[in-house]
């Protein structure tokens, strides 16, 4: 949702000062559109001191990033796929972590998110965490993820039963569970191809 304040009020609250002062007035006079193609030095020859001139120069690099298009998001079509991305960032952790990838309708990249830090043999993960973030993230699927700090990724009878539990949840929400991998040193085990889920 855009933000209803004047354009004036706006540039006062990056600045930082009354939205009545000259300077203010004078940059919302220059308009918008020249705004946003000034660099820091631009902006310091329009008067505005250097920090001022920085500051704003980034809010206005902000507003141009948010306006280019998204970087490619990963796409996860496979175990491999997902299985690939993840064993770099989490299977040589010293401790257990328990993760999600918060997919969309494609099983495009949303979010990707460590929802527990447990010992080295464990972590704890109850449901609400997970969803919640599943539904913050408006995802149409999940990928769960953790690791076994031992590097045998061959699933124990409590991952059986958590992946279980989650896809149940998953179900009741309308998000669904599409996968859980255990990764280990330089490899995984997608409890999907085991036919867990």
């Amino acid at each position: 949702m855009s933000d209803p304040r004047p354009t004036v009020d706006l540039l006062a609250a990056v600045l930082g000062v009354a939205s009545g002062a000259s300077m203010v007035r004078e940059l919302a006079e220059i308009g918008t559109d020249r705004l946003a193609g000034a660099s820091a030095p631009d902006l310091c020859a329009m008067g505005l001191s250097p920090a001022r001139a920085d500051r704003l120069a980034a809010a206005l690099e902000l507003g141009r990033r948010s306006m280019a298009q998204p970087e490619a998001r990963p796409l996860f079509q496979a175990p491999g796929e997902a299985a690939r991305y993840l064993l770099p960032r989490y299977a040589a952790r010293p401790v257990e972590v328990f993760g999600v990838l918060a997919l969309d309708c494609r099983h495009r990249l949303i979010r990707e998110e460590v929802v527990s830090v447990g010992c080295l043999t464990a972590s704890l993960v109850h449901p609400r965490e997970v969803f919640a973030l599943a539904v913050s993230s408006r995802a149409a699927g999940l990928v769960l993820f953790h690791n076994h700090p031992s590097g045998d990724p061959e699933p124990s009878a409590e991952d059986l039963a958590l992946t279980r539990r989650l896809a149940a949840a998953g179900s009741l929400m309308g998000i669904e569970v599409l996968d859980h991998l255990i990764l280990g040193a330089g490899r995984y085990v997608s409890l999907k191809e085991r036919g867990v889920l």
